[in-house]
């Protein structure tokens, strides 16, 4: 035969063997990270309702004690979580006991999680201003200081433009008699409060506060916005 082949050749076993490896190796490697993602992916669509984490969107909003904020918006259709806790102030990581002498300059909040796809922000916006009082500085009924102040801490640019047309509408809507004092200005920190502070309501709807102030909040709540629970949707 022509050509300058050697007449014994090198056995290609040595050669094919360790690229085959290594080619079984980044298979298994892919197909593990592959079904990784599938289960992590299910997880989390089961943990959110179907939702995935990077269409939630995030609203901080303040109406006085945050027990009963929270609890509003606890019921409220595509809302995946509410965490109570504090911002707005200059104090890192502060306790409620700082919070509630009124210097640290935080509010009580919430840190809404929703789902923009069942609720707009807008509509988050709309049941902030009927279910507390926009119009008092720094109180909510008998709870006074600058930490019950009502206020708006936008994520975005998009945000800030809704808040503020939100609150301009309202205003000249005369659902409230005197003018709307809410604070609107951008988020910084969040700080979430201790663990007794969460689901407040839900835990201890016989505390006297609780009868007193948040049950018929709620209750008020419930029967203006029948279309909006997440008992009414499911049903």
């Amino acid at each position: 035969m022509g050509g300058n082949y050697p007449p014994n050749p090198p056995p290609l076993r040595g050669i094919i063997r360790p690229i085959a490896q290594v080619e079984i190796l980044q298979y298994r490697k892919s197909a593990f990270i592959s079904k990784f993602r599938e289960i992590f992916h299910l997880k989390l669509t089961k943990k959110f309702g179907g939702t995935m984490l990077n269409k939630l969107e995030t609203a901080t909003l303040g109406g006085g004690c945050f027990w009963c904020v929270e609890a509003i918006y606890q019921d409220v259709q595509g809302v995946q979580q509410v965490v109570s806790g504090y911002a707005g102030g200059a104090v890192e990581n502060p306790t409620y006991q700082q919070v509630c002498t009124g210097t640290t300059g935080h509010a009580e909040v919430v840190q809404i999680t929703f789902d923009p796809e069942s609720i707009s922000y807008e509509d988050i916006l709309y049941i902030f201003w009927r279910t507390h009082d926009p119009t008092t500085l720094n109180r909510q009924g008998a709870d006074v200081g600058p930490q019950y102040r009502s206020i708006i801490l936008y994520h975005t640019q998009e945000q800030k433009a809704i808040a503020e047309k939100s609150k301009r509408e309202i205003d000249a809507s005369n659902l409230w008699p005197q003018p709307i004092v809410t604070e609107i200005a951008p988020f910084t920190d969040f700080y979430k409060a201790e663990t007794y502070h969460q689901n407040y309501y839900r835990h201890n709807p016989y505390q006297p506060y609780c009868i007193a102030v948040i049950d018929p909040k709620v209750r008020k709540f419930k029967k203006q916005f029948q279309d909006k629970l997440k008992n009414q949707a499911q049903t």
